[in-house]
């Protein structure tokens, strides 16, 4: 897997900020669109507008693997893949996790965030705030020398003390002029193993927290993947560098600091 994994060239990583600064955007735009009573077809329609016509790029999610969207739209116990539709409509209690791929000048960037509406249960906003923040547990080891199972270790122990369970049969992934690069970067596992980073890796860290049992399955239409148990998921990514003495978040929006 070592030899397989791309380091980026300084030109490279240029490119891969401007996506991940144009992908921020989109987000940016979307906080003041999502609300109760548009579909997520809607939605699908809004970004897809967005990125191509306001922001000249190219929504990446779009005909890889057939897929005929440009996002990804997860309501309550969705757990990804959520398939955009007009017949669905957001509702006041719902948490909705929307995962946008934006490509520009050949580079993608990848990057999630759960919209929690007015009336969602604090049962689910904790949940939502969990997921952001095991999210940065894992940004936070991101540095040369670094093994990516201090990523899945860190992100793993902070959502299993809050009660909630790690989804396994997805990872994050490595990302550039690819959508899905080697490494794989897995959400749970032990410390100082697997792959050890180095400046110039750009990979994706996305983890799916579940209120209640890890266990997931794939509804019939083979994209849909929910909750066995029925219970909520959550989800939160962001696409991330490498770099001399830590991490850059590419991805990283307006409301966040660092």
């Amino acid at each position: 897997m070592n030899n397989s994994v791309s380091i980026k060239s300084n030109d490279e990583i240029e490119l891969m900020r401007e996506s991940g600064k144009l992908l921020a955007q989109v987000f940016q735009a979307l906080d003041s669109y999502i609300k109760p009573g548009i579909s997520t077809m809607d939605i699908n329609d809004f970004v897809e507008k967005y990125i191509v016509d306001e922001l000249k790029a190219r929504p990446a999610s779009k005909g890889q693997y057939d897929y005929e969207f440009v996002l990804n739209s997860s309501i309550n116990d969705v757990v990804c893949h959520g398939v955009p539709k007009k017949s669905q409509i957001l509702k006041s209690q719902d948490i909705i996790n929307l995962d946008i791929t934006l490509e520009k000048n050949g580079f993608i960037a990848d990057s999630s965030k759960t919209y929690v509406m007015p009336d969602t249960s604090p049962i689910a906003r904790k949940l939502v705030k969990v997921t952001y923040e095991a999210m940065w547990e894992g940004i936070k080891q991101v540095k040369p020398g670094a093994k990516l199972g201090d990523i899945g270790s860190a992100i793993q122990r902070y959502a299993e003390s809050h009660g909630y369970s790690i989804v396994r049969e997805y990872c994050g992934h490595g990302i550039g002029k690819e959508m899905h690069e080697e490494p794989q970067v897995l959400h749970y596992g032990k410390s100082n193993q697997g792959l050890t980073l180095k400046e110039g890796m750009t990979f994706t860290i996305e983890p799916m927290v579940n209120q209640g049992s890890a266990k997931v399955k794939t509804k019939k239409d083979g994209w849909t993947v929910v909750t066995r148990d029925k219970k909520l998921s959550a989800q939160s990514e962001h696409t991330i560098l490498v770099t001399k003495t830590g991490y850059e978040v590419l991805t990283l929006r307006g409301e966040e600091s660092i």
